[in-house]
């Protein structure tokens, strides 16, 4: 073998390092890429726990706070999450939502005094979305509008309506459009 050959043999060995080099810097930028990921993931995750535990501490604590409290968290969860109010969501459904017993759920709202009950208030936050609806989409029809709301039916919004209001629906939306 010639030294031009060993030349060429060492020129040929030395491209085939610099790639097998590059395919490590390519592959080593991946996996740190694939590690910056994986601790920002990490971190989010660590921060979602840190949210639950403190969520289920507050749920524990709700049914051991003062009324005002335990109708703050209520006030809280509904306002965050409006689909809750769905024709579904009962007392005893509330109550789970908070944490609390369906016995301590009661008792608040007897001594509240503002509501009936837990599904009388329920009931009144599903009209007050409902007059909303009415007044911001007019282009929505009344069974939109009680399926959007969360009553059961078009049949029980309307009596709802007309025993709280004192007018239909249909009324409601003429006197908002005038």
């Amino acid at each position: 073998m010639g030294q031009t050959e060993v030349i060429k043999d060492l020129e040929l060995k030395i491209a085939q390092l610099e790639e097998e080099n590059r395919q490590l810097l390519a592959r080593n930028y991946q996996l740190s890429e694939q590690l910056c990921m994986g601790y920002e993931l990490r971190q989010r995750v660590d921060w979602l726990k840190q949210e639950m535990l403190d969520n289920e501490r507050l749920m524990k604590r709700a049914d051991l706070a003062d009324d005002s409290e335990l109708f703050a968290v209520i006030e809280t969860k509904l306002e965050q999450d409006l689909t809750l109010l769905s024709p579904g969501l009962d007392s005893e459904g509330l109550a789970a939502l908070v944490g609390v017993s369906h016995a301590r759920l009661t008792k608040l709202f007897k001594r509240m005094g503002f509501y009936k009950s837990a599904d009388d208030y329920l009931d009144n936050l599903r009209l007050m979305r409902a007059m909303r609806l009415l007044r911001e989409h007019p282009q929505y029809g009344i069974a939109a509008v009680s399926e959007e709301a969360g009553f059961n039916s078009v049949r029980t919004f309307q009596r709802r309506m007309s025993e709280v209001v004192g007018m239909t629906p249909v009324e409601f939306r003429m006197m908002v459009e005038k």
